[in-house]
């Protein structure tokens, strides 16, 4: 199931965070919803939508 990109992550520990948008979104107060994905400190999640792209 696809996750619309203006739902935010906060999921601190993620490796790819600093790259994310929904990070991103979640730290500037602009998301729809936060949740946290699968993202761990040697992984990012399936859900990780580059911030330049």
């Amino acid at each position: 199931m696809s996750v619309p990109e203006d739902v935010g992550c906060k999921n601190e520990e993620c490796i790819k965070k600093d790259e994310c948008k929904r990070q991103l979104i979640y730290k500037n107060k602009t998301a729809r919803e936060v949740k946290s994905f699968g993202g761990n400190k040697q992984k990012g999640c399936g859900k990780f939508i580059a911030i330049n792209g």
